[in-house]
C-alpha cells in the first residue's frame, strides 16, 4: 500500500527536458516556442511530446491458453475525437505463443473495457469480464467469445457485477467473487436518492459465488464477515483457495489472510497455521502442497514464499535467506520449482526457489520489467510481459530456463521513429550518512557528456516504491525538451530489503532528503547538470518531497509538487490509508504524537519558500485530499511567493482523463520552460502561448494599514 503507484507517472491505468537538437544543445534556449511539428532530433528522428504519451499502447494480463499454443492479452489504449471527452479502453488480443508478433489479433472492438481474462480448460472459449447493462446501472459481468473469434456473450447477471472469476476445472463452473445484491428496500433507497452514509458502516463485503454455465444458476459459497479478494480451484475441483481482508477499505488491504474451503461440506480453514498475514494461495500442479505469500508486518514486512501440504498445517519458508519481497507464485510442472518476480534494485527480475531446500536463484538479469504470468503444462513456454526504458511492455515467450526471451508482440512499432533519451543508473553516497543510494538518469536527446543540462529532480512516490527501468513517458517527454532528469531510489524505497525499505521510519523529509540532494550533487559533479537550472517536480510522496524541498532550500529555480501532503497532522485524518501513515510515526496517530507529525510537515516550514511553486491536484482525491494542496498555496500566496494552482475536476489520486493528463505534461514544460529557461519544442505553439499566460508572477506585497 502506498500514496502512488510504483510506475508513478503513469497515471492513466497509470507514475520530463532543453530543446533536443544541434542548435539547442549549442546555443541559448529559443525566445519563443518552436513550431512542434518541426523538432526533429540530430538524426532526423521525431521528438516525442505529450500527444505520443497519449498514444501509448499499454499491455498487461498475457494468459497462455490450456494447450500452450496461443496468449490472450489486454491492450490499454486511447480513444479520443478532438470533439470529445476521450477515454483509454482495453480490449483482448491474441496472439500464437511463438509470435510473430504480425499475428496478433484483436478479439473484442467498441467503447467498453474488458478485464480478468480466462481460458476455459479445454481452450474453445476466452472468458472476460465487461460492462453490461444501461449505461447509469452497468455492472461488470462475465463474458464469453469463442477462442477462434466472433462475437462475444454475456454469460452472468449477478446484480451487483462480478469483480473476478475464474473457471472450475471441469469448465462446467464458473467460481466468481462479488457482493450480495441489494435487497428491494436497499433498491428503493438509491433510486429516491435516499442515500446518506454511514462512514465505516454497511461495507459491501464480497464473497465467493458459483455461476452453472448450463444453467446459468448461481450459488453463495460463503457467507463470512470479511471481504473476499481472490480465489483458486484446486486441480481436482473439491477444495478453492482464497484470501480475504477485514473490510474492503483500503487502509485493510495488508491485512490478509488466506483460506481454504472445502467444495463438498462449506467448511473453512486457513491455508496455514500461522499468525502472520498470508496471501496468493497456488495449489501445485498434483495438488498436493499450496504455495503462499507470508508477511509479519503489513506493508514494510519483507514478502516471503512459504509452501504447506495441502492438508492443512504449519507453513514451510522457502525465502527465508532471500532478502527481497516475492510476488504471485508459479509452479513448475513437476512441482519442483516455485517462479516468482521481485523487484531488485531498478529492475524488476525473475527468480526460481527449489522447493526441497529453499534455495533461491535469479533466472533473468535484463536489466528493465519483467514478469511472469504463466507457464504452459509442458514446461515449455512461460509468457509475461518486458519493458524497458525504450520499450512499453510487450508480451514475451520463453522456457523456464530463460535463456531466450522473445517478444512476441509490438504493439507501440510506431515508437521506432521517435528519438528516445537513454537512462543510465548511478550511485552515490549519502550526506545523510554516506549510504549508498542510486537513482535513474533519463537523458536528454542528443545527450553530449561535455554539456551542462537543465535538470530536474523527480522523486518517485510511495514512499514504499521505487523508479524502475520501465518506459516512463513522462521522463522521455522530458528528455525531448532537452532536460536531464534524475530519479533517486531514497531510502524507504522498496528493491533493496526490509531494512532500507523501513530506514525513513520517523525521518521523513531527512536521510531521504539528503539522499535526494546528494544525487543532484552527483550528477552536477559529472558535469551534466547545470547547477543554475535546476528544478524538481513530483507526486504523492513525491509531492510532499518536493513540497518539502521548496522550504529547505533555494537551490532550484522552479519546483512543482503534485498531489502532495504538506501537513501531516491534517492529512492523517483526511487521508484513506491511516494505518499506514502510522507505520513511520511511532505506529501512533497525531494527537498522540503531535511534535513528531508537525516537525515532518512541510507547513511548518512554510515561511521559508521563496521559490516560484506551480502546486497540482485532482480535485477528487480521496488518498491525498485537495486541502492538503488548498493549505499550502494559501500560505504562498499570501506570502507574497510566485505560485500557480492547477486543479483537475473528477480526478482522484491518479488521473484518467486524456486531457488532463496530456495538460499535466504540458504545464510542467511551460512552467519549468520559463524558469530554467529552456521553452518546449514538442507541444503545439497555441497550448505554450495559453498556458504561458497562466504562469506565476513575481507578487508585490500591499502595504499595511
Amino acid at each position: 500500500m502506498s500514496f502512488a503507484p510504483r510506475h508513478h507517472w503513469v497515471l492513466s491505468a497509470v507514475a520530463v527536458c532543453l530543446a533536443a537538437g544541434t542548435v539547442a544543445l549549442a546555443m541559448p534556449a529559443q525566445s519563443a516556442p518552436a513550431d512542434s511539428s518541426a523538432a526533429h532530433s540530430k538524426d532526423g528522428k521525431r521528438l516525442f511530446g505529450s500527444a505520443e504519451a497519449l498514444r501509448v499502447a499499454r499491455v498487461s494480463a498475457p494468459r497462455l491458453s490450456p494447450d500452450g499454443s496461443r496468449v490472450a492479452y489486454l491492450v490499454s489504449a486511447l480513444d479520443m475525437d478532438k470533439d470529445k471527452p476521450g477515454k483509454t479502453v482495453t480490449h483482448l488480443w491474441v496472439v500464437p505463443a511463438a509470435g510473430p508478433a504480425s499475428a496478433a489479433r484483436e478479439y473484442t472492438r467498441g467503447d467498453k473495457s474488458v478485464a480478468g481474462t480466462r481460458w476455459s480448460p479445454d481452450g474453445k472459449i476466452i472468458a472476460f469480464t465487461m460492462l453490461a447493462g444501461e449505461e447509469k446501472d452497468a455492472h461488470p459481468q462475465v463474458w464469453f467469445e469463442y477462442a477462434d473469434g466472433g462475437e462475444p456473450w454475456q454469460v452472468t447477471k449477478h446484480k451487483d457485477g462480478v469483480r473476478g472469476f475464474e473457471f472450475s476445472p471441469n469448465g462446467k463452473m464458473l467460481l466468481f467473487i462479488a457482493s450480495p445484491a441489494p435487497d428491494a428496500d436497499q433498491e428503493k433507497r438509491q433510486k429516491l436518492h435516499d442515500d446518506a452514509v454511514v462512514v465505516d458502516h454497511d461495507l459491501k463485503m464480497a464473497q465467493l459465488w458459483t455461476w452453472d454455465v448450463a444453467t446459468g444458476a448461481e450459488r453463495q459459497i460463503t457467507h463470512g464477515d470479511n471481504n473476499v479478494t481472490d480465489a483458486h480451484y484446486s486441480p481436482d475441483g473439491t477444495h478453492i483457495a482464497f484470501t480475504t481482508t477485514p473490510t474492503p477499505l483500503l487502509d485493510d488491504n495488508g491485512l490478509q489472510t488466506a483460506w481454504v474451503l472445502d467444495v463438498a461440506s462449506g467448511s473453512v480453514r486457513k491455508v496455514a497455521d500461522t499468525p502472520d498475514y498470508t496471501s496468493m494461495p497456488r495449489y501445485s500442479p498434483d495438488g498436493s502442497s499450496i504455495a503462499y505469500l507470508d508477511t509479519r508486518e503489513a506493508s514494510l514486512g519483507q514478502q516471503n514464499l512459504s509452501v504447506v501440504p495441502a492438508s492443512g498445517g504449519p507453513g514451510r519458508s522457502l525465502t527465508t535467506k532471500f532478502t527481497l519481497n516475492a510476488s504471485e507464485p508459479f509452479w513448475s510442472p513437476d512441482g519442483k520449482s516455485i517462479y516468482f518476480s521481485s523487484e531488485t534494485r531498478e529492475s524488476n527480475e525473475i527468480f526460481a526457489t527449489n522447493v526441497a531446500d529453499g534455495t533461491v536463484k535469479q533466472v533473468t538479469t535484463m536489466p528493465g520489467v519483467i514478469d511472469i504470468s504463466g507457464v504452459s503444462a509442458d514446461g515449455h513456454t512461460v509468457v509475461g510481459t518486458r519493458a524497458d526504458p525504450t520499450h512499453p511492455a510487450d508480451v514475451y515467450r520463453s522456457d523456464l530456463s530463460f535463456a531466450t526471451i522473445e517478444p512476441i508482440t509490438n504493439q507501440n512499432a510506431w515508437l521506432a521513429d521517435y528519438a528516445l533519451g537513454s537512462t543510465e543508473v548511478i550511485s552515490w553516497r549519502s550526506s545523510k550518512d554516506g549510504m549508498e543510494i542510486d537513482g535513474i538518469v533519463t537523458k536528454p536527446v542528443d545527450f553530449v557528456a561535455s554539456h551542462k543540462y537543465p535538470t530536474l529532480l523527480n522523486p518517485h512516490g510511495g514512499p514504499t516504491g521505487a523508479s524502475l527501468l520501465g518506459f516512463n513517458p513522462g521522463e522521455q517527454i522530458m528528455a525531448a525538451n532537452g532536460y536531464l532528469v534524475l530519479e533517486p531510489n531514497f531510502r524507504g524505497s522498496s528493491g533493496r530489503g526490509e531494512a532500507f525499505a523501513s530506514a525513513n521510519q520517523n525521518d521523513w523529509g531527512g536521510g531521504d532528503y539528503k539522499d535526494d540532494m546528494s544525487g543532484v550533487d552527483a550528477v552536477i559533479a559529472r558535469g551534466w547538470a547545470d547547477p543554475d537550472r535546476l528544478g524538481a517536480f513530483g507526486w504523492s510522496y513525491g509531492g510532499f518531497m518536493t513540497f518539502w524541498i521548496d522550504t529547505q532550500t533555494d537551490r532550484f529555480k522552479a519546483i512543482s509538487p503534485g498531489a502532495g501532503l504538506p501537513d501531516l497532522y491534517s492529512m492523517y485524518s483526511e487521508t484513506d490509508i491511516h494505518r499506514y501513515l502510522r507505520l513511520f510515526f511511532n505506529m501512533k496517530a497525531p494527537w498522540d504524537n503531535v511534535q513528531e507529525y508537525w516537525d515532518h510537515s512541510p507547513m511548518k516550514y512554510v515561511n521559508n519558500v521563496k521559490t516560484p511553486t506551480m502546486i497540482l491536484h485532482g480535485q477528487a482525491d480521496t488518498r491525498v485530499p485537495i486541502p492538503q494542496a488548498e493549505e499550502f498555496y494559501r500560505a504562498l500566496t499570501e506570502r507574497h511567493v510566485p505560485v500557480e494552482f492547477v486543479t483537475y475536476p473528477r480526478e482522484n489520486h491518479g488521473f484518467v482523463e486524456p486531457r488532463h493528463i496530456e495538460d499535466r505534461y504540458q504545464r510542467y514544460l511551460v512552467f519549468f520552460g520559463k524558469y530554467l529557461n529552456n521553452p518546449p519544442v514538442t507541444e503545439p505553439r497555441d497550448v505554450v502561448e495559453r498556458m504561458s499566460k497562466d504562469l506565476p508572477a513575481q507578487q508585490v506585497a500591499t502595504t499595511k494599514p
